[in-house]
């Protein structure tokens, strides 16, 4: 099993209520994946909570295999989630890993 976990940072300049509903629609977005990607074994989108901390939403999900995961990365769906960030996200950071 493979395990992919995701943190993004968005941009200072964004406002707090529009990281809010940035980050509430990647996650509704995210979390739908499953029923349209069945490859998808598991997907939580948690959203940071703590102020003080540098990362706004963390991305934990499992896939069976590398090629799962490869293909979830590709897929339109998981694309078009993926550009609710685009213009807000400043860093991003990625563990995949085997289990």
């Amino acid at each position: 099993m493979i395990k992919h976990i995701v943190l993004f940072k968005l941009k200072e300049e964004i406002g707090t209520a529009e990281k809010e509903t940035v980050m509430n629609q990647f996650k509704a977005a995210i979390e739908a994946l499953p029923a349209v990607i069945p490859f998808i074994r598991k997907i939580e989108v948690g959203l940071n909570m703590n102020p003080a901390e540098t990362w706004h939403i963390a991305l934990y999900s499992e896939f069976d295999n590398m090629e799962d995961l490869k293909a979830y990365a590709t897929h339109p769906a998981h694309v078009e989630a993926a550009k609710l960030l685009a213009n807000v996200k400043d860093e991003r950071s990625c563990v995949d890993y085997e289990v």
